[in-house]
């Protein structure tokens, strides 16, 4: 096999694709305008028809045409990206009898950005080889900023010729793209991702209420930490906000809660231990039990209870 890689991105293909877009949150909106900005010949669709007619109308410049099923679709097109919720919603837009496998030509790319399990990545790159599709398992990180920036990190999962036809096409919103391995192995890559980011965010918030018990200035502790070995994404990103009891910004617990799950099942098959995720699940649904599902992964901070004053 190949040995994975990170490699300088390709500019976005001179001669404009066909693609296919299906899921337009608030991941999938983004990247599909940074396609159609690139001068893809861009066909739309979301499970939710009323998405689909808004996003289009927001974007009169991109000249989007709007597709009533996955199969409708994928017909004719180069490739297909799909941006969905669950393993139940990938299957139902990709392998039912209106899904994108349907219709889909030989030799086109399909590119998955949902994260989902490692199982349906390998199902999928299965129904794609017999079908003659180059299929890439692509999640992502750098949140709702990254993909409206265009700033996107992407971990494939595929052969070496998926991966590479793909390159071109995720160009358009992503500054780095490392082809990790077999199919499946961008899911799993997504899942280790997951696990960093519960750690990481357990450790800020017991640390952040461990300065407040003793009313230190929270401000001179972010200073006096961040530029040393407890710096990270989250403190650089979220200290402030998590101070400030604020916790909108995109990434929800209940989504994060459903990777995590995804990552100790998969644990469980391959016989690893993870115990400190299994104890972050469950800090957060003590957060879901509060309320918070919908507020972003820092929330987690909610679950200690403040002393003292910063």
């Amino acid at each position: 096999m190949t040995e994975p890689t990170s490699q300088p991105l390709p500019a976005p293909l001179p001669a404009p694709l066909a693609v296919s877009f299906l899921g337009l949150g608030v991941m999938g909106g983004a990247m599909a305008r940074h396609l159609g900005s690139a001068g893809h010949h861009l066909t739309i669709y979301n499970r939710t028809p009323a998405r689909a007619e808004a996003w289009q109308a927001a974007h009169p410049g991109l000249a989007a045409r709007v597709a009533t099923s996955p199969a409708e679709a994928a017909e004719g097109a180069n490739v297909v990206i799909t941006c969905v919720g669950n393993d139940d919603d990938l299957a139902d837009v990709v392998l039912s009898p209106t899904g994108a496998f349907s219709t889909l030509r030989r030799g086109a790319v399909f590119i998955d950005h949902t994260t989902v399990s490692a199982r349906i990545a390998r199902q999928i790159a299965v129904e794609g080889r017999d079908k003659e599709l180059l299929c890439v398992d692509a999640p992502v990180t750098g949140g709702q900023s990254g993909a409206e920036a265009g700033t996107l990190s992407i971990m494939c999962g595929g052969s070496a010729k998926a991966v590479d036809a793909a390159r071109p096409v995720l160009a358009a919103y992503a500054k780095r793209v490392v082809h990790v391995g077999k199919p499946g192995a961008g899911q799993t890559a997504k899942m280790a991702n997951q696990m960093c980011i519960a750690g990481a965010i357990a450790g800020l918030s017991e640390a952040m209420r461990f300065a407040q018990a003793a009313r230190l200035d929270l401000d001179k502790v972010f200073e006096a930490i961040s530029g040393g070995a407890a710096q990270s994404w989250q403190m650089d990103n979220r200290w402030h906000t998590m101070a400030k009891d604020e916790f909108d910004f995109g990434f929800a617990i209940d989504w994060m809660r459903k990777d995590l799950g995804l990552a100790i099942e998969e644990a469980r098959g391959l016989g690893a231990s993870v115990p400190v995720t299994a104890l972050m699940d469950q800090f957060y649904a003590d957060v879901q039990a509060m309320g918070g599902g919908r507020q972003d992964t820092s929330a987690l901070i909610r679950r200690l209870p403040r002393r003292g004053t910063s």
